[in-house]
């Protein structure tokens, strides 16, 4: 991404990298009140947000507004640092782009959540990485509700309220132009009035193999997922996919 991309304009194989000397030299001058200064260690420190918003291109979301919304991070920071703590100044920036991000991200989620859980949210999510710093693993939600004080139940609901929706048509496995989707393997045991219970094309359904009727009869009449019934006859997940798309299309024509 560094090497051929262009967000917001910006050539990102042309962008200057400062070394933690010529960071401390310039927030100095910044912290004097030099705006000149101040203009060059945000120049020279958007790599630091480039390799922050990676860690966030998997959600569907626009690398504009994503790299915007870090520059944002990346100035807060610079005018919070305190430059007398020993502290390196890209150690205290990513957090803070970090948290930059995550807050748009909560609060342009497509679907609305009160602010008390989003606030929640953010204070496990904060929780949850200064306990994997500090412990070298991810903590469980029983420790971050200890944390909080809270019960791990509105934990649990308070992170769940701020992930990003998975749509049904989302790609989970691919094999050689076989897709299975995240809807191929969700099950439908509470439908009485199944499509194919009711198909009027019992001549259609007689001229399939045993083994397309069986697989049809699994997903269809008992409501279960590809991979049960890859697990049920004994054959890979992407082969039942495939046995199934065959016989739907046999029916249709």
């Amino acid at each position: 991404m560094y090497n051929k991309v262009s967000i917001c304009g910006v050539d990102t194989s042309k962008l200057p990298v400062l070394r933690e000397a010529q960071n401390e030299k310039l927030l100095k001058a910044v912290k004097e009140g030099n705006k000149s200064a101040r203009d060059e260690l945000i120049n020279g420190n958007l790599r630091l947000v480039l390799s922050v918003i990676q860690r966030f291109t998997n959600r569907g979301e626009n690398l504009d507004d994503l790299f915007q919304v870090g520059c944002i991070g990346l100035i807060k920071s610079i005018d919070n640092f305190d430059i007398s703590q020993n502290v390196r100044f890209s150690t205290y920036a990513v957090p803070m782009i970090i948290g930059e991000i995550r807050r748009y991200l909560r609060d342009n989620n497509s679907i609305r959540v009160s602010r008390s859980i989003k606030d929640t949210a953010y204070k496990a999510m904060q929780i949850k990485e200064r306990l994997t710093a500090q412990n070298g693993k991810e903590p469980r939600v029983e420790e971050i509700a200890k944390e909080l004080d809270l019960p791990v139940e509105d934990v649990v609901i308070a992170l769940e309220s701020v992930v990003s929706p998975v749509s049904l048509y989302d790609p989970v496995y691919s094999d050689g132009g076989d897709t299975i989707y995240v809807l191929d393997q969700v099950g439908d045991k509470n439908d009485d009035k199944n499509w194919l219970s009711e198909i009027a094309f019992k001549e259609a359904i007689k001229n399939l193999s045993q083994r397309e009727k069986h697989i049809l009869n699994l997903r269809f009449m008992q409501g279960k997922t590809q991979m049960e019934v890859s697990e049920e006859i004994g054959i890979s997940q992407a082969q039942v996919s495939r046995l199934e798309k065959g016989a739907l299309q046999k029916i249709r024509e």
